[in-house]
């Protein structure tokens, strides 16, 4: 936990500098709570895309995951909560200035894609949050007081200034993306393909050895931690699999920010403080950022407790067996969300916060 001295003197000296190198934009459009005050139970949407490298500016950009944020009244804990991105839902119409969406069902990565269809840069980031804050509501009538967009290669940069992050790697997880070759160098060690009765094949690239991140506690490199929370082809859960590693990765790195060692030192924490800003796009309603980092500065990576969607486990829909419908427990979780009962839901129903924590 943070020293209340220590915090009152980050807040006037490094807090301003954090809300003029974050990236700001209006990303909930109308369909942000109204909220002036920092105080109550608030929802924040979190966002993370992942782009291709050279991919086409103009090229749609689906949401690779979709996380709620959920901080009681008592702004002394948090929980997080994955919707799968492979959820059946309803996506309402949507106009983004460049291109009229007449609205239908589909996946809920979609909707991002949906609504910044058309559009390039800030503008395709922006539009594409508002839609799908827009399709969260009405599907499970949850409205989100700020958001936030986190590009995954920009944190990549965060890790590197922080020295790595250490995690518990909770189960054996080879990589697609990175491996060697016997002169030991970096070489892709699959070729991937479409299955035609969905998900992944992979074949071996001969010579090339793939990386592999053993159970247990591990340090991680910067580009080691990306590849990690990568990961979802080789896993036996898939996505679920992955969303798990991505919390457990957002706890580990909650935890060595608030460490003394980057708080302590005004210098590092200027430089975490600058990539991350480069790293996110953020909304914060009509608060302050300065007031949201003051008014949550009790909530580190032990104080984040990440919940479990459908038991882990891939739920078919049955609209389209291809996607995912959200079991009860899930659906129940989501209500708790809108009404802003998370702890007294979690309370009752143990069983869905994650072996993770």
């Amino acid at each position: 936990m943070i020293a209340s001295g220590t915090t009152f003197v980050l807040k006037d000296a490094v807090f301003g500098y954090a809300t003029r190198s974050v990236n700001k934009e209006n990303l909930l459009g109308g369909e942000g709570e109204k909220h002036a005050s920092v105080s109550g139970a608030k929802n924040v949407l979190l966002i993370g895309i992942d782009p291709r490298p050279n991919q086409d500016p103009s090229e749609p950009i689906r949401s690779d995951s979709i996380l709620v944020l959920h901080i009681p009244a008592s702004h002394d804990m948090a929980f997080l909560i994955s919707i799968p991105r492979d959820t059946w839902v309803a996506i309402p119409k949507y106009n983004n200035g460049k291109r009229s969406y007449g609205g239908g069902k589909g996946k809920i990565n979609g909707a991002f894609a949906e609504g910044g269809y058309g559009l390039t840069g800030k503008e395709q980031r922006k539009h594409g949050t508002t839609l799908l804050a827009s399709t969260i509501k009405q599907n499970w009538g949850i409205t989100f007081d700020a958001a936030a967009i986190v590009d995954f290669v920009g944190f990549q940069e965060v890790v590197r200034v922080l020295g790595g992050v250490d995690m518990y790697v909770d189960q054996r997880t080879v990589s697609v993306h990175i491996g060697h070759d016997a002169k030991g160098n970096t070489k892709v060690p699959f070729e991937q393909r479409d299955d035609p009765n969905g998900g992944t094949i992979l074949i071996p690239i001969k010579g090339v050895t793939p990386k592999v991140y053993e159970v247990g506690y591990q340090h991680l490199a910067a580009w080691e931690a990306l590849d990690f929370v990568r990961q979802r082809e080789t896993l036996p859960k898939s996505d679920y699999d992955r969303q798990r590693h991505q919390q457990q990765f957002i706890k580990a790195l909650l935890k060595k920010i608030a460490s003394k060692e980057v708080l302590g030192s005004p210098s590092t924490l200027n430089k975490v403080l600058e990539v991350i800003g480069r790293a996110m796009t953020i909304d914060t309603g009509k608060i302050g950022l300065d007031d949201w980092i003051f008014a949550m500065r009790g909530i580190d990576g032990d104080r984040l407790l990440t919940l479990k969607t459908n038991d882990g486990g891939f739920h078919a829909s049955p609209e389209n067996p291809g996607a995912e419908a959200l079991d009860q427990t899930t659906l129940d979780l989501l209500s708790a969300v809108r009404t802003k009962t998370v702890p007294t839901f979690v309370a009752a129903n143990p069983g869905i916060v994650s072996s993770s924590g």
